[in-house]
């Protein structure tokens, strides 16, 4: 396997993780939105939009993780780095979530900037924040459980929320 290969297939592998929790808690969020609205089902066009965002989401992961200041505090307690990439990580989200309202109001009006004056007359705040405030508490969680993965080791966190994993059969070489 080539050099160019091996990084992309860990890459891919670095971000599969949070593009599935991410996948998984966006759709949680258009369901609570949608029964909070409309009280009927996620639509395909919610689904698909989603997975982008995922992968915006998970690619916005991998690339903060690759940042030099991204693991700030290694030597204080995990609580601190909790917070730290909570903060950044929500910041994203924040970001992606409002884009993601100006763009179905962008689709409706001349320009961006009408969109974007007619998104903030017509938002519905609280619901917004609600939905933002539940993210916070989603990222919250997601950046626990990378943080303890880090630390224990991904091996070791598996086997302890898994199971012991059997071990691998070792591959004998012609000599």
């Amino acid at each position: 396997m080539s050099n160019v290969t091996a990084k992309i297939k860990h890459e891919f592998l670095e971000m599969l993780p949070p593009t599935i929790y991410f996948f998984v808690i966006l759709h949680i969020i258009a369901l609570v939105r949608t029964l909070m609205t409309r009280g009927s089902g996620v639509e395909l066009p919610v689904s698909a939009s989603i997975l982008l965002a995922s992968l915006i989401l998970g690619k916005a992961v991998l690339i903060a993780n690759l940042l030099p200041f991204i693991n700030r505090f290694p030597e204080k307690p995990l609580i601190w780095n909790v917070a730290w990439k909570t903060a950044i990580y929500t910041v994203i989200a924040l970001v992606i979530h409002y884009l993601e309202r100006l763009y179905e109001h962008w689709k409706d009006a001349p320009n961006i900037a009408a969109a974007n004056h007619t998104l903030l007359m017509e938002m519905n705040w609280p619901r917004f924040w609600a939905i933002q405030l539940l993210l916070v508490v989603l990222v919250l969680n997601y950046c626990v459980f990378a943080e303890l993965g880090r630390v224990i080791g991904r091996d070791r966190f598996k086997a302890m929320f898994f199971g012991p994993i059997p071990p691998r059969p070792v591959e004998r070489t012609a000599t």
